[in-house]
């Protein structure tokens, strides 16, 4: 896998995929349209930021390039590639349990506060791209 070398564009999937972990210096994209959707993205080696319609959507710090992210129903799914480790966080229900799969493998049942915000950690140093799943319980 590779940078988003156009910091944000839709797969013929459905998904999009953005971020461009590689760059050196800030970056961004704004009012991008997918699917009936406005998005912006904030890309560079520090921070990776995605915003649907206004509300924030993604971060990942420091930045990473995500590959065929799509939400349906109660599923989230991407693929993180990145340099180092990251922490990423996304927004997703408040009071919600969700269960989080990386490279495969179960995290866990983590619960949601009044923010709707979802933090994973992924290893990425050394394994390149990682697959993450998030499901709605």
């Amino acid at each position: 896998m590779a940078a988003v070398t156009e910091l944000l564009r839709s797969e013929s999937n459905g998904s999009i995929s953005f971020g461009n972990h590689e760059l050196s210096a800030k970056a961004k994209l704004e009012d991008y349209k997918h699917a009936g959707d406005t998005y912006k993205v904030k890309t560079y080696q520090e921070i990776t930021r995605l915003e649907k319609n206004g509300l924030f959507l993604y971060e990942s710090v420091p930045g990473t390039s995500v590959h065929d992210f799509c939400k349906e129903g109660d599923q989230i799914s991407f693929t993180a590639e990145g340099a180092q480790d990251a922490q990423i966080t996304i927004g997703v229900d408040e009071n919600a349990e969700y269960e989080v799969i990386v490279a495969g493998e179960s995290a866990g049942i983590m619960k949601t506060n009044l923010s709707g915000k979802l933090s994973v950690s992924v290893e990425l140093e050394g394994a390149g791209a990682v697959e993450v799943k998030i499901i709605k319980k």
